[in-house]
């Protein structure tokens, strides 16, 4: 005689048990409840990043700047020349060389 098993999707008591709960509004809002916000440092004005992957939904504070700000003001005229393997080695190399001459 074998005991009956637990259903496919049970995962236990507290494990399967959400954070919080939040109700979506006729206009497609929801609010973040006040432990999530508090988990993700986020306050007003913050914005969020949702993201998929399989079934699961998931949502995380967005970065302060966009990849497209941080090289816009790294590069203000435009990604640098690009350089060979040889090429950077060599500049390595004189830039050493020169740090290091006897005076």
């Amino acid at each position: 005689m074998s005991l009956p098993q637990a259903p496919a999707h049970y995962h236990g008591n507290m494990d399967a048990m959400a954070l919080a709960r939040s109700r979506l509004t006729a206009q497609g809002q929801i609010s973040i409840p006040a432990e999530v916000r508090r988990r993700l440092g986020l306050t007003a004005g913050s914005v969020v990043e949702w993201d998929a992957e399989g079934d699961r939904v998931f949502i995380r504070r967005a970065g302060k700047y966009t990849w497209e700000e941080i090289n816009k003001t790294l590069f203000p005229n435009g990604p640098p020349a690009r350089r060979s393997i040889e090429e950077m080695d060599e500049a390595i190399a004189e830039s050493i060389r020169e740090k290091h001459a006897r005076r």
